[in-house]
């Protein structure tokens, strides 16, 4: 238990210390990323108003991705992301990968994303 407590207190200042120098605004909004055991969920934020621009998860009603806990999900969450941002208007972005590391399926979300056409 102590471990895992561990874990997530690393995380969180890792995260902090990112976000003081990551912020999204409206010509170049944060894409912001979380993922669970099961899911994945991502988002475009501008956060100076405050508000989420775009998202997209493994969860979501239109392209339900089953299992979302893989690389797989992750590109589809990616390329869905991608054409939802173009769709909106967005077409550079600012990448907040949350504390996690770059590897596996936040990798492979953020390729699929350039692939889709965002730039980062």
């Amino acid at each position: 238990m102590q471990r895992i407590k561990l874990k997530r207190r690393r995380r969180s200042r890792r995260k902090a210390g990112i976000r003081k120098r990551v912020m999204g605004v409206a010509g170049r909004p944060r894409l912001s990323v979380f993922r669970s055991i099961k899911h994945l969920y991502a988002q475009i934020i501008d956060d100076l108003a405050g508000k989420t621009l775009v998202a997209a998860s493994t969860l979501d009603k239109h392209g339900k991705v089953d299992p979302g806990g893989n690389c797989e999900a992750a590109t589809t969450i990616g390329r869905s992301l991608a054409k939802r941002a173009k769709d909106a208007g967005i077409r550079s972005v600012v990448f907040d990968r949350s504390g996690y590391r770059y590897h596996g399926r936040i990798k492979a979300l953020a390729e699929a994303a350039r692939k889709g056409g965002l730039e980062f």
